[in-house]
């Protein structure tokens, strides 16, 4: 059988920089973490979901190695879509893991022709 594993990296969402007026009570310093599938907080931590729906569609591409020259391997500011807030997030890869397909598909990998030894 084809080796069915993979990596991605976690990420942290982290806020960078706070340029107006916050609404939603965010500090440089918050953070919201991805690992895997999976988002996570702090203990006792919140974090904007206007921000972080900003950040929500690049996070699968972060997560995975892409070629040096490509821009979601340098450029890694998002900003809160509220102008008068202008909270910069950074997205960091804070580590790696590996997946295997069947753990995060339902689609068995050696039923995928080309995949049976």
């Amino acid at each position: 059988m084809d080796n069915d594993t993979f990596e991605l990296y976690d990420l942290a969402v982290v806020v960078e920089a706070i340029e107006g007026h916050c609404t939603c009570n965010m500090a440089v310093g918050d953070t919201v973490f991805l690992r895997g599938g999976k988002l996570a907080l702090p203990e006792g931590q919140s974090f904007c979901l206007y921000a972080l729906q900003a950040a929500i569609p690049l996070l699968p591409a972060r997560q995975r190695r892409n070629h040096p020259a490509d821009w979601i391997e340098t450029d890694t500011r998002v900003t809160c879509p509220d102008p008068a807030c202008r909270l910069v997030m950074r997205l960091d890869r804070i580590g790696t893991r590996t997946l295997r397909h069947d753990d995060v598909s339902p689609i068995p990998w050696d039923s995928l022709s080309g995949n049976q030894a």
